[in-house]
Parts: C-alpha cells; sequence; structure tokens
C-alpha cells in the first residue's frame, strides 16, 4: 500500500501524519496537557509546544475503561492512559494547499459509549469516507468514567481541588484547539459541526447549553441522544460521596483517595456505583454532565427551550428500534415489563395509564422495547425538537434502514445501525457482510443519501431542499429508509404521553 508523510506546521508545533487511499491521516494529536498526576480531576490545561516534529501516524491511548471495550480488531486492544487528551484529523489530499480562499467544511466527531466506555481510533469512526467527499474531519478523545464524566468536585477539600463536568471542559478545550489550528489542515473554522452518536449526541446537546463553547461550531447534530444522563448538583454530591465509600475513602480523606488510587481501581468503583443507582433509582444516570454549575448553568433541554442555548441549526434523531440493542448487551433500559413497573412505580396512576396506553400490546415484548427506547432516546428528541426549533432552525429524522441480516438477528434499526451510513460501513468488508445480495444496493443509497445530507449541513446548514425544518404546528420528520419520504408527528400519541411524564418531573 503507497503511503507518504505528509507534515503540517500547527501552534504548538510541527505534525507528521501520512497519505493513504486519497486522504491525510494525523492521529492522536494533543490538544490539551496530558490530565496526570497534580492534573488529575482538573480542568485541561493548555497543550506544551515541542521541538522537532511529533509523529502522529499510529493512535495513542483510550481513556481507563474496562478492558473489554477497548478491542480493535480480534486479538488487538487499544492501551489506556489518563494521557488520553488527543484528537485525530483526516483532510482530502491537497485539502492543507487551499489558502484562506477555499477552505473545506470542519467536522467534529463525539463518540458514545454512555460517558464509560469507548475511543476516537475505534474503526467505524474512522471518517476518511467523509472526508473524501469534502470536509476535514476531526475525532476526539476525552477523559470517561470517574475521570472525567463523574462529578467530584463536591470531595474538593482545601489542598485538592477537583474540576466539574470534566469530559465537557475536554471537549471545548478541543474545539478551541480546532478553532486555532483547523486552517493549517484546510478546513474553516468559521465552519465546524459537531456531530455525536449516544453519549457523544448528549455532549452535543450539552455543547449548545455551555457557555464556554459560544462561537465554536456553527452546526450540531444529535444522532439518538439519551435522557437522563444529566445530574443537578445535590444528586452528583450524592453520587461522589457513594464513589469515595466504594474506594473506600469518606469526608476529608476522599480528595486524597481519589488522587491516590489506580484508574483501574476507579473504573471498578463506578461500575458498582452506577449498578447501586439503578437498584436505588436515583433519578438520574451516576455520570454525565452536572447542570446548575458555572460552567454549566442550565439543563440543556431546558436551556433549549427558553432560548438559551446557542442557536446554530440542530440535527436531531432517532432510530426505529433504538430499544433492541439493550434487550442483548447493557442492559441499561427498561425494556421488560418488571423494569417498566418499577420506573413508573411512582408515577400519578393516570399518567402511568396515559403512557402505557400509548404502547398498545404492552406487556408484550415488543411493546416493552418501544418503551425503553422512546423513554431514553426518543423522548429526548421530541424535548429537543421542541425548545430548539422555536429559536433556530432544527431538522428531525427517523431513521428506519435495516438490511436482511439485522433484521433477522432480531435487531432491525436498533442503536447505533445509522452510524453504518453515516461512516460509510456498508462499502467495508465487514459491512458487506451485512448487506450482502439484494441488499447491497440499497445499503449504498441509504448511506450515499445519509452523507450527502449530514455533509450539505455541516457545508450550508441546510440538509437537503426536501428536509422541511420542524415546527411544533406540523412536528414533520424525515424518515431515512429504502423509501424515503416525510411524516408528520409520527408517533404523536407516544410523543404526548412522554411529554406529560416530563413536564410533571421537572
Amino acid at each position: 500500500m503507497h503511503e507518504h508523510t505528509v507534515r503540517v506546521k500547527i501552534a504548538s508545533g510541527t505534525v507528521e501524519g501520512f497519505t493513504r487511499d486519497g486522504v491525510n491521516r494525523w492521529r492522536s494529536i494533543p490538544y490539551a496537557r496530558p490530565p496526570v498526576g497534580p492534573l488529575r480531576l482538573r480542568a485541561p490545561q493548555p497543550v506544551q509546544p515541542w521541538p522537532g516534529v511529533r509523529y502522529c501516524h499510529g493512535y495513542g491511548a483510550c481513556s481507563p475503561q474496562q478492558r473489554m471495550y477497548t478491542i480493535l480488531a480480534p486479538g488487538k486492544y487499544q492501551p489506556m492512559s489518563e494521557d488520553c487528551l488527543t484528537l485525530n484529523v483526516v483532510a482530502p489530499v491537497g485539502a492543507e494547499t487551499r489558502g484562506a480562499g477555499d477552505p473545506l467544511p470542519v467536522m467534529v466527531f463525539i463518540h458514545g459509549g454512555g460517558y464509560l466506555l469507548g475511543s476516537s481510533a475505534t474503526p467505524i469512526y474512522d471518517g476518511a469516507s467523509l472526508a473524501r467527499k469534502g470536509c476535514v474531519y476531526v475525532s476526539v478523545n476525552y477523559r470517561l468514567g470517574a475521570l472525567g464524566c463523574l462529578d467530584l468536585s463536591s470531595l474538593s477539600t482545601e489542598g485538592i481541588r477537583i474540576d466539574d463536568n470534566l469530559f465537557l471542559r475536554d471537549l471545548v478545550m478541543a474545539l478551541r484547539w480546532v478553532r486555532e489550528n483547523i486552517s493549517a489542515f484546510g478546513g474553516d473554522a468559521d465552519n465546524v459541526t459537531i456531530f455525536g452518536e449516544s453519549a457523544g449526541a448528549h455532549a452535543v446537546a450539552t455543547l449548545m447549553a455551555t457557555p464556554e463553547a459560544k462561537g465554536l461550531f456553527a452546526q450540531a447534530i444529535s444522532q439518538s441522544p439519551a435522557a437522563g444522563m444529566i445530574s443537578d448538583v445535590d444528586t452528583a454530591a450524592e453520587y461522589a460521596t457513594r464513589f469515595a465509600r466504594r474506594l473506600g475513602a469518606s469526608g476529608s480523606d476522599a480528595a486524597q483517595a481519589l488522587m491516590a488510587a489506580r484508574p483501574a481501581e476507579l473504573v471498578d468503583a463506578l461500575d458498582q456505583v452506577i449498578l447501586d443507582g439503578q437498584r436505588d433509582m436515583l433519578g438520574a444516570f451516576a455520570i454525565g454532565p452536572t447542570y446548575g454549575t458555572e460552567y454549566l448553568p442550565q439543563d440543556p433541554i431546558e436551556a433549549m427551550r427558553e432560548g438559551t442555548a446557542h442557536r446554530v441549526p440542530l440535527i436531531v434523531g432517532t432510530n426505529a428500534d433504538e430499544g433492541r440493542l439493550f434487550t442483548r448487551f447493557l442492559k441499561l433500559l427498561p425494556t421488560n415489563q418488571a423494569a417498566i413497573e418499577k420506573l413508573l412505580a411512582a408515577v400519578d396512576p393516570e399518567a402511568r395509564q396515559q403512557i402505557l396506553a400509548a404502547y398498545p400490546g404492552y406487556p408484550a415484548a415488543d411493546a416493552c422495547v418501544r418503551f425503553g427506547g422512546d423513554f431514553i432516546f426518543g423522548s429526548a428528541v421530541w424535548q429537543m425538537a421542541h425548545g430548539h426549533s422555536a429559536h433556530a432552525p432544527t431538522y428531525v429524522y427517523r431513521y428506519d434502514y435495516a438490511t436482511a441480516a439485522l433484521r433477522l438477528s432480531g435487531m432491525g434499526a436498533t442503536h447505533a445501525t445509522e452510524l453504518l451510513a453515516v461512516f460509510d460501513v456498508y462499502r467495508s468488508r465487514f459491512g458487506r457482510l451485512l448487506a450482502a445480495g439484494l441488499d447491497s444496493r440499497s445499503a449504498k443509497k441509504v448511506t450515499d443519501d445519509v452523507q450527502g445530507r449530514w455533509l450539505s449541513f455541516a457545508e450550508r446548514a441546510v440538509p437537503g431542499p426536501d428536509w422541511p425544518q420542524y415546527t411544533r404546528e406540523e412536528r414533520p420528520v424525515l424518515v431515512l429508509d429504502r423509501r424515503r419520504r416525510v411524516e408528520l408527528d409520527p408517533h404523536s400519541e407516544r410523543r404526548r404521553a412522554w411529554e406529560g411524564f416530563f413536564l410533571a418531573h421537572r
């Protein structure tokens, strides 16, 4: 395979990447100082310049997590380290010589994984296909789990300060790096689109309400954002206390114990806290952003509703069968009768009846799966679209496409399957197994449709002339499938049922 190297000078020094398959790639460029030693649990610090050339040919480490989640290929795992604040850039060959007059739109991807797991080095997130079609693609690592997404700031002492919303601060630091450096790679620093899936989509929504992120992106795409992954200050403090207890520390010892613990101990303790939290129904997931702080004053849904979120054009959507993935893996959703009854136990009987009536056939398995998908993902999309569309252009989709292989496996268009289209996976060796025979043509057609819309949105803030803006009157949703269509207020009874639930819980 013919490769040659390519060098670019950025603010902190020279980075060397390589060229392959029509794109230039730079991997694991640091965007902040390593958050290690005394910088553990502190806001990210600006990256220190380096002398000479930094070789950015291979991926570095991902944030500490359970090792099974770091698999890159059979038998091959990505190393883990707290020194993980890096990003990757993929650009079409020759983009770096385009000059200021003709820069490409920039697409910055934030990976998902429940704020617990994941990495920008995951092969599906390569981004070369998007770059070849006309953008500079950036994928970002951020601190996960207890080191970045569990708010431990309430355990600060006079001698040890702990900052809140660390992963969010990491992402803002990465976006500042993009603003300062991306023109050297041929990107337009004034036309950045942030996009993410699942927890990454939730992070996108949260950045829209983060004052420090103002002006750092021009458009946002939120693919299957999750509800309930945000805490108020009091809930976060309760989780922090529980976490310290799991480490065998309390009170004034807690901060010292956090600084002394090995990353693997922090990962294991957090797993236990999450399990305990699910059992006790604390009302919020243990990890994710904390609002009501100086850094994140408002719940993002509230900020969108009130118009205090950044008024950038937004694409937000969900998949037809979100919940099915969680019936077999990562069993975090209420997708069975026992979990649903527990969730609704404290709900007013009339509201409970209204919600369950929206799922004909309950407690049949299919109705339970739809319930779980709507509770976590559908409701977040409905709330974001309702709030943001009053203040900025908003486009809503539902991704229904599933190959025969996905349908036969019982997964259908489940959570994360739209990534196969966004990243052109159906043209890869693995994707060809998923889309064999008659599905091959439709998979490529859906892929080209989705990528074309995402790129059009990144370039011009409009995802195609046939996708109407969302309004509270008509609520149009673009259904992405073999036969593309627009539906007005699909599943309106389910939407209205959850509207009442979330209004009651505000």
